[in-house]
């Protein structure tokens, strides 16, 4: 695709060219794939059948040589917003059967999360409230995750702390709500093991993440609000990350089959080395369940804090379940 700043002769002025910044200077630039002179069996074609693609457009040397339905359909591309990098992804649609504000869900299948460096636990090692940017895959921000714990459990209970997450939109409102309560993770432990609750809207129960009881490899299972499992997670042996990404793969019902992965990628060394603030990229299938979509988000963030958070800037990582 090809940015293209689209030439429009002033009306009565034919040997004179603007462009569309120049005659109107609120406009954008229009992304166009194809240009195509009228008058040709590409352009009748493309015509009769009226086709829908936005981004397809038939332009002729002048903007008054097209036919008003293209003209309309060239100025409404421009007005559109163009989309930054870094800014916020537009709400789709609303769909009845979604809960308010997983509507960005319904057309995802990655998403990436940053966790926010907190440079007073960076120089001191005092543990400060995590928060996290999620982002779909072309950096547009979908959500703001905040934990909401108190400074006493934080810095003496440390990655076995209990918290609730708050997972706001753009507009500051909670749409998902995380709560994990106090538990062990060893497998020494098998009667109280690591669970988190999935809400959206706070309040409903959606879905929950449940640790299996395991020696060498970390086991989840995905359940909905019924308590049925729909989904396996299954990570490493070692959960070390040395100069490269860290996979939990996210397995069918019956673990025959991957579906898709939660993978802690590498930040670099001195973010490694010296902070706790990580990234995260998950990816599921598009036709996966916006509420089981939810509830994989829930899955990063206590992987994250089961396995890559640091307590006091040390690393607390070790081979197994043990």
């Amino acid at each position: 695709m090809k940015m293209l700043k689209i030439l429009a002769a002033s009306q009565r002025k034919c040997l004179s060219y603007k462009t569309f910044a120049d005659i109107y200077p609120n406009l954008g630039t229009a992304c166009v794939i194809s240009l195509v002179a009228p008058n040709t069996p590409i352009y009748q074609h493309h015509h009769s059948r009226d086709c829908g693609r936005e981004q397809e457009i038939l332009l002729s040397t002048f903007l008054m040589n097209l036919c008003w339905h293209h003209q309309q359909k060239l100025i409404m591309l421009c007005f559109s917003p163009m989309k930054k990098k870094g800014g916020w992804m537009n709400m789709p649609q609303g769909n009845p059967n979604v809960p308010p504000g997983l509507e960005y869900l319904t057309t995802i299948d990655q998403l990436l999360v940053h966790q926010k460096v907190e440079l007073l636990e960076a120089f001191t090692g005092f543990e400060t409230q995590n928060k996290y940017t999620i982002k779909n895959s072309v950096g547009q921000k979908v959500y703001y995750a905040v934990e909401d714990s108190d400074c006493l459990t934080r810095n003496c209970c440390g990655p076995l702390r209990p918290f609730d997450m708050k997972i706001l939109d753009n507009y500051k409102n909670e749409v998902i709500h995380l709560n994990r309560p106090l538990a062990c993770d060893s497998c020494w432990f098998p009667c109280c093991l690591q669970n988190m609750e999935v809400s959206s809207p706070p309040g409903t129960v959606i879905g929950s993440i449940q640790q299996e009881w395991s020696i060498l490899t970390p086991q989840f299972n995905i359940k909905n609000a019924a308590g049925d499992v729909v989904l396996k997670i299954e990570g490493p042996i070692c959960t070390f990350s040395i100069c490269g990404d860290v996979e939990f793969k996210i397995l069918s019902k019956d673990g025959s089959s991957q579906v898709g992965k939660i993978s802690k990628q590498w930040a670099g060394l001195l973010r490694e080395a010296f902070t706790d603030a990580d990234y995260f990229g998950i990816t599921f299938p598009m036709d996966l369940d916006v509420k089981m979509k939810a509830v994989m988000m829930g899955a990063c963030f206590l992987i994250d804090v089961m396995f890559f958070e640091k307590q006091g800037n040390r690393e607390s990582d070790r081979p197994g379940m043990f």
